[in-house]
């Protein structure tokens, strides 16, 4: 059974056929996107905009990679620092918070 990334995979190759370039173009671009959202992207990209260069094509797929890149690091940094936010609210320093002033 072919999963929905495979399924996309092949249909943005497919679709980059269609506008007339090599299957190998189709399938270094889908593998540059490597995500489900990515691929999905693409593809209604390639499915919405006219006759398109070879060129216009690897900018869209680059501009939705870096742009998913950006949004992977910028999860990755607000994890980071929820965990450091409960680090300096917890026990730092060997305090008890227990709701207390003294």
């Amino acid at each position: 059974m072919s999963t929905k990334r495979e399924i996309l995979f092949r249909n943005v190759t497919e679709a980059v056929r269609k506008q007339g370039y090599p299957e190998e173009l189709g399938i270094g671009i889908a593998q540059i996107l490597r995500t489900e959202m990515a691929l999905d992207r693409m593809l209604r990209y390639l499915a919405h905009m006219g006759p398109l260069s070879a060129e216009e094509i690897v900018d869209e797929a680059l501009a939705i990679s870096e742009e998913r890149d950006r949004w992977a690091q910028k999860k990755a940094a607000e994890y980071y620092n929820s965990k450091y936010t409960e680090l300096l609210n917890g026990d730092l320093f060997g305090e008890a918070d227990d709701g207390t002033e003294d």
